[in-house]
């Protein structure tokens, strides 16, 4: 939750987002969509939709980023587990502009008019994925990211061999390695991607990265880890995001020595 609310901070310090959060809502405002300008004066229809967006923009962003953290370990997609996680926001954003249309017109909100209003949701909430997207993936918040410990990150080699096998827009500080299938599931400051190596060959191309193989599918920087738990018996490192992965028996002592 701590990652997805800086990420929501950075995007909100965006200006071009305030800018096109004003064209929109003086779009609207203009056009009087929905019955609207039927309904509303100037004054009070700017002022209808400039809380119905004041308020569903940060709620689909929010949904995106959630997305994009919460479904890392279902697809190495990016823009597939955002866009999963603005449909989602459909539904509450429903559910906000029918309590709006209750105060701004006495409507008492219905089961049908919430779930009409999720199908004229659902377009705006994709739009604005598609806005955080290409936010992310240009870097424009890529330094709102960052590890709290800064310093210690900073000195792991940039150009480390594994980093030339992912996307361009993927490369960045190594963070955390996983095997799934035949693939090593790659995790950066700046996205994750899956990538057909074999896990042993994974490690031997990460050139001295700072961090530690804590389980035979799972190797992690130092600096990102946050701290150790134990618990039924088991030793689990919880991650800076609240990722948890298993430490083995084998790696346990040095997990120990490592990150205490």
């Amino acid at each position: 939750m701590q990652s997805t609310f800086r990420e929501m901070q950075a995007f909100l310090r965006l200006r071009n987002l305030w800018i096109t959060f004003a064209a929109v809502v003086l779009l609207f405002t203009v056009t009087g969509p929905f019955g609207t300008y039927e309904h509303l004066r100037a004054l009070p229809r700017f002022a209808y939709w400039f809380t119905v967006h004041a308020l569903a923009w940060p709620t689909a962003i929010a949904f995106s980023i959630a997305g994009n953290r919460l479904l890392e370990r279902l697809t190495p997609y990016m823009f597939m587990r955002m866009m999963t996680g603005a449909a989602v926001a459909a539904l509450p954003i429903a559910v906000l502009v029918k309590l709006i249309d209750y105060a701004w017109f006495a409507t008492p909100p219905t089961l049908a008019g919430v779930a009409g209003g999720v199908l004229s949701s659902l377009p705006l909430c994709l739009i604005f994925c598609v806005i955080s997207y290409m936010t992310l993936a240009n870097g424009k918040v890529a330094a709102e990211f960052e590890r709290p410990q800064p310093a210690a990150v900073d000195s792991q080699p940039p150009g480390a061999r594994l980093l030339a096998r992912l996307k361009p827009q993927n490369r960045g500080i190594l963070l955390h390695l996983s095997v799934q299938d035949h693939y090593t599931h790659v995790r950066t400051n700046r996205g994750s991607e899956l990538i057909l190596l074999r896990f042993s060959d994974a490690l031997r191309e990460i050139d001295g990265v700072d961090g530690l193989q804590v389980h035979r599918s799972h190797w992690v920087a130092t600096a990102f880890v946050a701290r150790l738990e134990r618990g039924d018996g088991k030793l689990t490192a919880i991650l800076e995001d609240g990722t948890e992965i298993p430490v083995s028996r084998t790696y346990a002592a040095q997990a120990r020595a490592r990150f205490g």
